[in-house]
């Protein structure tokens, strides 16, 4: 098993992941850093043979340094499918009218939401339903995942098995997100309306 896990995640999020992690490995040491400069003093402080990286919902790019030290894959929980890779990702869905969203597990790659998928949970979009209906939607779904595979990821050095489906998606970005906030003299209602249901 891992003797140390860098969770690398939000500071909300943090104390609960951790409570669930340790729940199962008396003795591990889970390591919360919320940014970049907390995950370079975690790789700095050494110890990296015997660590495991697991990032949840975190918009903190790993360098591929970092990646390549660890002993084994380092794990990501998306709050997306692998139709919608990137950022903003619950507001793409609902611009473009999808009627189905999920949340992925996957392997960290080097390029951003690319690794080998472990799994994928998809769920329905309603009618009617905003961005932020969509995010509180895949941050359920996406912490019963993490709270699924805890157990394995605090106590088994096995990589978890991976490549049930592959990403399909486009990288979103948060550049074009923020162009899609943006509201122009000549749009139509319904554009405006569609923007606003989707990025607020």
């Amino acid at each position: 098993m891992p003797k140390r896990i860098i969770l690398l995640t939000g500071e909300v999020e943090a104390p609960h992941l951790r409570e669930l992690l340790v729940r199962h490995a008396d003795g591990l040491n889970v390591e919360p850093v919320f940014d970049a400069n907390g995950l370079h003093a975690a790789f700095a402080a050494g110890g990296i043979e015997e660590t495991r990286l697991v990032a949840f919902l975190t918009s903190v790019i790993v360098p591929a340094g970092y990646l390549q030290a660890l002993p084994g894959p380092a794990y990501n929980f998306h709050p997306g499918p692998p139709e919608y890779p990137g950022s903003y990702v619950a507001g793409f869905a609902i611009y473009e009218g999808a009627q189905e969203f999920g949340v992925t597990l996957h392997e960290m790659a080097v390029e951003v939401d690319t690794g080998p998928i472990v799994e994928v949970r998809r769920f329905p979009v309603e009618p009617g339903w905003k961005f932020q209906d969509l995010e509180a939607e895949a941050f359920r779904q996406v912490l019963q995942l993490f709270v699924d595979y805890s157990k394995h990821l605090a106590t088994d050095d096995t990589p978890l098995p991976s490549g049930v489906e592959p990403w399909t998606g486009r990288p979103r970005t948060k550049a074009q997100a923020a162009r899609l906030k943006g509201i122009e003299a000549d749009m139509t209602e319904e554009e405006i309306v569609r923007r606003y249901r989707a990025f607020g």
